[in-house]
């Protein structure tokens, strides 16, 4: 996996899949018609959606390989590498590729909002698992992005191919909905081991070596991407991870200022807060109240 192949434009990936290019910032790629290859390293500079109909060597992306099988999506954002790892053996391309360059979505709604589909943050191992049905269901929507590149480019155009990508990504949020439910066991214990986690950061060093603990700290511990950990949480508890980091820190942050030889400085600092006045301003905002008026009042 020594070679890199960049791909630029969607031009560039559909000549190295034997595909036609019927529109410069999209296309449907059907795999099958690539001729047969090694594995690869490869960048995107655009949106980029597999869906693997059979397994075809392993992916490899940012730390994890990820064997994925039949009816499986992968998404990738543009700017980010990802390859096949074939063990040297050379192996015939199949399934789809939708993919579209950022400048399709310009001036779309779709374009104001792209941020929300937090899934092109997720790392390969937290790939989509599609059922059957759901199978079906993605593969419509790409066959209707495909009948509107098999036309003429007219005014349109555009507002379909958009609207049917939306579409598509609609799909996927709910279908990611129902995977956080059925794959409850590849995940089990997720909460307690966040919660767990968030003890162990406040009861070391780190707070005042490393200051507030973020999101990102957390997933890296549990070996997921932040986005996944944060929408699997969101998912579970109906609150944000970084809620629970913010709940966390008010808890201990009333216990600690019961505590009458530390002062008020001292306790901001312990938390992780670099500046003490940010803690100030954080303890009021949740509380009503300054730490100090917070510890007159309940010190009776």
């Amino acid at each position: 996996m020594d070679t890199m192949r960049r791909f630029e434009t969607i031009t560039d990936y559909n000549k190295f899949n034997n595909n036609e290019t019927r529109h410069p910032l999209v296309s449907v790629v059907d795999l099958s018609k690539a001729a047969p290859r090694q594995g690869s390293q490869m960048y995107f500079g655009f949106y980029t959606i597999f869906l693997k109909d059979v397994k075809c060597g392993d992916l490899v992306y940012g730390r994890h390989t990820y064997d994925y099988q039949e009816g499986t999506l992968v998404f990738l954002a543009p700017g980010q590498v990802a390859g096949v790892s074939s063990n040297g053996e050379t192996y015939q391309p199949k399934g789809y590729a939708l993919v579209f360059h950022p400048d399709l979505l310009l001036g779309t709604s779709l374009g104001r909002h792209m941020q929300d589909y937090t899934f092109f943050g997720y790392q390969s191992n937290e790939a989509l698992h599609l059922s059957e049905r759901e199978r079906g269901i993605v593969l419509d929507c790409f066959s209707k992005i495909d009948y509107e590149l098999e036309h003429a480019i007219d005014k349109h155009s555009k507002r379909l191919i958009v609207s049917n990508i939306e579409l598509f990504l609609d799909y996927c949020v709910r279908f990611y909905e129902r995977q956080f439910i059925t794959r409850d066991h590849v995940y089990q214990g997720i909460l307690e081991k966040f919660e767990a986690l968030l003890n162990d950061y406040f009861q070391s060093e780190k707070p005042q070596t490393s200051g507030l603990p973020s999101v990102a700290y957390f997933a890296d511990q549990l070996h997921l991407s932040a986005n996944y950990f944060g929408d699997l949480v969101k998912k579970e508890t109906g609150k944000s991870a970084q809620e629970h980091i913010q709940s966390k820190l008010i808890e201990l942050s009333k216990e600690r200022i019961f505590d009458r030889t530390k002062t008020v400085n001292e306790i901001a600092y312990e938390l992780g807060f670099k500046y003490p006045q940010h803690f100030s301003r954080f303890f009021k905002d949740r509380t009503g109240q300054s730490p100090n008026e917070y510890r007159t009042l309940h010190s009776n």
